[in-house]
């Protein structure tokens, strides 16, 4: 679980909402109108009840393209049903695409089959999808919560049986926020408080200097977020998965410079941690051989879990690589393609 630090973070307000929501992340003991652990007024909550922004529409027929499985242990790989051993997979993180299958065998690619025992069942891809963000902004921060959850009635208290049950991924404004043994409460509802470990949240930067594209992303290591941008503009918002503390995603600024539908990704042949994916989508590398790209292995978005990658769901990889395939001009020698600014607005702790 990682914690949410204190900080104060600049808001760009364009709604004609109440005075109070102006000041969406001061504390609630700094705001007039907030009264302890009751937070912001009915009125002011009733003014703005959810964030205003776009989900992106989950399609069947783009998640559910392939058949995935996962590999148990080692296995040799044959050339046809029951032929010749033509290369073999060591134990490891290992997921395969179904080509097709003839009896016990299942075949992986042109000339590879392997023993259909040697599979797991389906795997669970993950539905969940980010947002597009409206042009007039966000009056207070959106945040998704990180688990199932009963929010708590008052700042620092225990889940509440009577509050509304709330998903894993549900989007939620940040009203104001108490803190309690210096952690933030967040107040998302009428006697509803939520703690900073629980969600994760957006919130937009200025442009950096040295961005020299037109769109461009921010990858905040922080709060596993990443926001589009179209220069000044924020325009699209969702949870993503980076490197692990043994694989850390690398800060700083890049271009993606490479891209491909499909492709093969794996590493650390012969070690504990050897991973081997075949068909990753929609990846877009821009450090060396560290790419965003879609995940069908994983619904941990929100958490580091990658060796290095920035992974995102499958929907959200194929809106960001849709979003910049514009921003090179594939005429002109070594043409940048839309820049990564990777950077931690916190100290993440696992």
């Amino acid at each position: 679980m990682k914690p949410r630090h204190l900080l104060r973070l600049a808001l760009f307000i364009l709604f004609a909402l109440p005075v109070t929501a102006a000041v969406a992340q001061e504390a609630c003991a700094d705001l007039p109108d907030c009264k302890g652990a009751l937070g912001l007024p009915d009125s002011v909550l009733a003014a703005y009840p959810e964030p205003n922004v776009n989900p992106l529409p989950i399609q069947d027929s783009l998640i559910y393209d392939r058949i995935y499985r996962k590999i148990h242990g080692p296995v040799n790989i044959h050339d046809v049903p029951g032929g010749s051993v033509v290369n073999s997979l060591g134990a490891g993180f290992t997921y395969i695409t179904v080509n097709s299958t003839q009896g016990d065998w299942t075949q992986i690619d042109t000339n590879q089959w392997v023993p259909s025992g040697t599979l797991t069942d389906d795997v669970l891809i993950s539905r969940y999808g980010g947002v597009r963000l409206p042009e007039e902004g966000l009056p207070y921060p959106m945040a998704w919560t990180m688990k199932h959850l009963r929010p708590a009635s008052i700042p620092g208290g225990e889940e509440d049986p009577n509050n509304p049950f709330l998903y894993r991924y549900t989007r939620v404004n940040l009203y104001t926020y108490a803190e309690v043994d210096g952690k933030r409460w967040y107040q998302i509802g009428k006697g509803q408080w939520i703690h900073q470990f629980n969600v994760a949240k957006i919130t937009p930067i200025p442009k950096p200097e040295g961005i020299d594209t037109h769109k461009w992303v921010a990858v905040d290591l922080y709060e596993q977020t990443l926001i589009a941008y179209e220069d000044d503009v924020p325009v699209f918002a969702t949870l993503i998965s980076s490197g692990l503390k043994e694989w850390p995603t690398n800060e700083g600024l890049f271009h993606i410079y490479l891209r491909f539908p499909r492709t093969t990704m794996s590493g650390a042949a012969q070690q504990d941690d050897f991973y081997s994916l075949q068909e990753v989508p929609w990846t877009m590398y821009f450090d060396g051989d560290i790419a965003l790209h879609g995940t069908y292995w994983h619904d941990g978005f929100g958490y580091r879990h990658s060796h290095g990658c920035v992974n995102m769901s499958i929907t959200d990889a194929k809106w960001v690589y849709d979003w910049t395939a514009d921003e090179t001009d594939y005429t002109i020698p070594n043409d940048p393609g839309a820049a990564v600014y990777v950077y931690s607005s916190g100290e993440y702790d696992a």
